[in-house]
């Protein structure tokens, strides 16, 4: 690899594209793999753990890397399009590496690795010859100053870590979407993806959470403490949270119900009360429900809310009072585009359309289907024998269902036979 920079720092390459030599974008670099480390000598680098469109890792030898410089990693073109799998005796940098405590040779202290830096040789190799590291600060909760190392100044790279954390690998993915994140936890051992977990904010986990396979998200949420796991299920889409819970055995199901804020809890309880696979089962039961005197500028401003899914966003739901699911008498859907297209002043009770037939709450998965096919929908209303709102199916929650549990974990299975 020839290169401007003779150094790379490999938290920071976390991210970057990867071109060809034409210029076109293969991928994004999602790792950098070493040999193993061993005492008294130094780890090389073997190549680049490259993410490429349809979330599959490939590997890109360190010997088809031409260039790193100005934020890009240029290769020869050459790239083997099938799917990464680590070998014995290979160790990856950011997902084993960053975070571990080793020990500072001469003098005993105990350090966290922040970061690992490779360098290219005399002989045109690449190997680890600096660690970025810190210790513990003075003060509680505060890490002490980084400093740079020597790779040969640290010990206990080789040594098994029980307790490695996972701060400053987060640090480097911090940019990454859920789906992206969720993804890369797929990869990681039982114990990492647990490390990862903990040190995720409630919020950002949450949001993995719900682009996790079932099995997968469950294991997750086994792994935190009750009030940890409460306040990760609050942050999450009463929906999605309550798909969680159904899979649990009903006693955890109901501890951790308890253990959530009343008003937090409320609305997953009523949505364990449908079946899976029907409309009240599929169903979010917190879309944005207006009054009939709301105007178009508030149903606008309303929809603008940037925790708001596309399809959640796509319309507003006009009921009478009360506006909380199960909501008053519902009267009917005005769409994002029709919304625009009105006086902002204007009330939305004249826009509303009424001539699509809402949901049961019993209706099947096929028979959801068929109403999204039919009418080329991205929500749908659902309401109960009293005409009240009690929710909105959304075009993700049909396509989930549909294809079926652990979908994300077959497609994953699927790309390495195809790539293989």
């Amino acid at each position: 690899m020839s290169a401007t920079l003779t150094r790379v720092y490999v938290a920071r390459l976390a991210g970057t594209a990867v071109f060809d030599p034409n210029g076109d974008q293969v991928g994004k670099v999602h790792d950098v793999v070493v040999t193993a480390p061993v005492p008294g000598s130094l780890s090389r680098a073997l190549g680049l753990v490259v993410e490429v469109p349809v979330r599959r890792r490939i590997f890109l030898p360190i010997t088809r890397v031409t260039s790193v410089d100005g934020g890009q990693v240029i290769s020869t073109g050459l790239v083997d399009m099938r799917r990464f799998e680590q070998r014995q005796g290979e160790t990856l940098v950011l997902g084993e590496m960053l975070d571990r405590r080793v020990r500072v040779e001469a003098t005993g202290e105990e350090v966290i690795v922040s970061d690992v830096g490779i360098e290219q040789s005399r002989a045109r190799d690449w190997v680890v010859t600096k660690v970025a590291a810190h210790g513990r600060g003075k003060r509680f909760g505060r890490r002490g100053e980084t400093r740079i190392y020597s790779f040969d100044e640290l010990t206990g790279f080789a040594v098994p870590e029980e307790a490695q954390g996972a701060a400053n690998m987060l640090a480097a993915f911090e940019k990454l979407r859920p789906a992206d994140l969720a993804s890369m936890l797929r990869e990681l051992s039982t114990k990492r993806r647990r490390e990862v977990a903990l040190a995720l904010q409630d919020e950002r986990l949450a949001d993995v959470l719900e682009e996790l396979d079932a099995s997968e998200a469950q294991e997750l949420i086994r792994s935190l403490d009750g009030e940890r796991a409460a306040d990760v299920l609050e942050a999450m889409d009463p929906d999605d949270a309550a798909d969680l819970l159904s899979d649990l055995p009903t006693e955890q199901a109901e501890k951790l119900l308890t253990l959530m804020e009343p008003d937090e809890a409320a609305p997953v309880r009523q949505l364990l009360r449908y079946e899976d696979y029907t409309a009240g089962g599929m169903m979010t039961n917190e879309p944005v429900v207006l009054s009939p005197d709301a105007t178009v500028a508030e149903a606008l401003a309303r929809i603008r809310n940037p925790d708001l899914t596309p399809s959640l966003a796509a319309q507003v739901y006009v009921c009478r009072p009360p506006l909380d699911t199960p909501t008053g008498q519902y009267l009917g859907t005005a769409h994002f585009q029709r919304l625009l297209r009105e006086p902002p002043s204007s009330l939305v009770s004249g826009v509303i359309e009424a001539d699509l037939d809402p949901l049961p709450p019993n209706a099947e998965l096929e028979q959801v289907a068929g109403v999204f096919a039919t009418y080329n929908l991205v929500a749908c209303p659902v309401v109960d024998e009293h005409g009240r709102l009690l929710g909105v199916v959304t075009v993700d929650d049909v396509m989930d269902h549909m294809l079926g549990e652990e979908w994300r974990a077959r497609a994953t299975r699927e790309e390495a036979r195809s790539g293989a």
